[in-house]
């Protein structure tokens, strides 16, 4: 994590300078402060993974002699046959698209995504996948 902090600081700095050089060449302040914000927003992250870096273990990524294995491990459980992703991209669409056509479709969006959100966090609870 070490090398992810001083690149996500070295990133500010510049980010830092060419906010200064946008705003004084262009003399316009949304740009300038969108660049501004940017900065500071590097620097967060930046300032986050040098000071967690401090406190884990070196990671494979620290080690100028590390293999690409080195760094695998557990990728963590992937539902393979879920069909509540299906739910709530149907009900996120309609949800958008009621911003275009009417808030009335909101009516029917709300319960697929309701049913979605509740399909998805309850799915190994109940069924044939409660013992996963």
């Amino acid at each position: 994590m070490k090398i992810q902090g001083k690149m996500f600081l070295w990133l500010s700095v510049f980010i830092l300078i060419m906010a200064v050089v946008y705003g004084v060449w262009s003399k316009e302040p949304a740009g300038a402060t969108a660049l501004v914000m940017a900065f500071g927003l590097s620097v967060m992250i930046g300032f986050y993974l040098a000071f967690t870096a401090k406190r884990v273990d070196a990671g494979a990524q620290d080690d100028k002699e590390a293999d690409v294995a080195d760094d695998a491990g557990e990728l963590g459980f992937f539902s393979p046959h879920s069909w509540q992703p299906l739910s709530l991209a149907v009900g996120g669409a309609l949800a958008f698209l009621a911003i275009a056509m009417g808030w009335w479709l909101l009516y029917f969006s709300a319960p697929l995504i309701l049913i979605g959100i509740y399909g998805w966090v309850f799915e190994y609870y109940r069924g044939e996948n409660q013992n996963q």
